[in-house]
């Protein structure tokens, strides 16, 4: 891993995800992709190694990315007896979270890879099940073996990973966005609001508050809600439309026809802070205005009202559905769009990849 160009030399790199062919149900298969894109589009070679899950096979929606190769496998000893050589020969192993089997998977990488790291989409979530003696996809003793911990989640987390779990070097991986596939267009709005999003239990009440309620005291507004998993048991109000799923392919097209679309928080995710999602950069991208609950280190990410506007309730999500002017909400979304081209493409995380695998694993002497 030498070279000084602005970028890296060509690598070869392996990462095992729990999905890039299939979006149902999940924001991993999104995030893989416009990073892996990315990456590709800067000279290296990405091969990615995917579980043959049966929950996926009949929902792939990318069977065969342009831009790596994809290879399934059946079983933890498949992957072992035919991709070994595969492993030891790359430049860097990445192993991502909610990996079947993950733990003895990333065993196996680190004893065999040259160079190797953990890739956690759901970094709150993880810290929280090893906490409770979950170990699905990752165990305490294993975070020291790989060379880098690149998280979904920045703060306080990175500091805890290496002070109290042992990583080596933990550093903020966020999402983001490839902006040739989310961009503005002059479409008329068919909502006022809307939102996208799988089903979580612990992310129905903020989206209660937020949407269906202010959907329940404005039976004039258009709502919408698109996203797998819900309940048959939710009700409804009659004037938000649900869709069950949209591809990836049909994302700008949701975000434009929309006002202002909504974006609310898993429960981990709000308390750990530092968690952006990449449906806030999809949207921002679109140049919709984005009405957010509030986390830790938003500003971060965002400025507070100036690019992105926060919600306590229904009362103030109806406030600027309703009394903001047309000229307020374009420049939000212009604004946010903004930052998204300057801090949030995924040309900027492939960038952020490479500068932190080189620090951390090219030789001193050789930077």
């Amino acid at each position: 891993m030498t070279g000084d160009r602005g970028m890296a030399e060509s690598w070869d790199i392996i990462v095992l995800g729990s999905t890039i062919t299939s979006s149902w149900g999940n924001g991993h298969a999104t995030t893989y992709r416009a990073l892996l894109e990315a990456l590709s589009r800067r000279g290296h070679h990405v091969t990615f190694l995917e579980r043959d899950v049966p929950g996926y096979r009949s929902h792939r929606d990318l069977p065969n990315p342009s831009f790596c190769d994809v290879v399934l496998y059946q079983n933890l000893g498949h992957l072992r007896r035919e991709h070994a050589g595969t492993v030891r020969r790359a430049d860097i192993v990445v192993v991502g979270s909610s990996v079947p089997e993950g733990v003895q998977v990333g065993r196996w990488v680190c004893q065999n890879a040259a160079a190797s790291a953990f890739y956690d989409i759901d970094t709150p979530v993880t810290l929280r099940k090893l906490e409770n003696g979950d170990y699905e996809y990752l165990h305490p003793h294993l975070i020291p073996h790989y060379d880098i911990y690149f998280s979904f989640t920045g703060g306080d987390t990175l500091p805890r990973l290496e002070q109290v779990y042992g990583s080596p070097c933990a550093r903020a991986l966020y999402c983001s966005v490839n902006p040739a596939d989310y961009f503005p267009q002059d479409l008329d709005p068919d909502y006022d609001l809307g939102y996208m999003g799988t089903y979580r239990p612990d992310r129905q009440p903020p989206l209660q508050n937020l949407l269906l309620e202010a959907a329940q005291r404005w039976p004039a507004g258009r709502f919408v809600v698109a996203g797998p998993k819900f309940p048959a048991s939710i009700r409804w109000p009659a004037n938000v439309q649900r869709i069950e799923h949209l591809a990836p392919a049909e994302h700008r097209w949701f975000y434009n026809r929309q006002r202002f679309t909504l974006n609310v928080t898993r429960a981990d995710m709000r308390r750990a802070g530092y968690s952006p999602s990449v449906r806030l950069f999809e949207a921002a991208a679109c140049g919709t205005p984005i009405i957010s609950d509030y986390w830790p280190g938003l500003e971060t990410v965002f400025a507070v009202q100036e690019e992105i506007l926060v919600s306590r309730d229904a009362e103030q999500t109806l406030a600027y559905l309703r009394d903001l002017s047309d000229e307020h909400r374009r420049a939000v979304g212009r604004r946010a769009r903004q930052r998204v081209l300057s801090s949030h493409t995924a040309d900027h995380r492939a960038a952020e990849f490479e500068r932190h695998v080189q620090q951390r694993l090219q030789p001193q002497g050789s930077q």
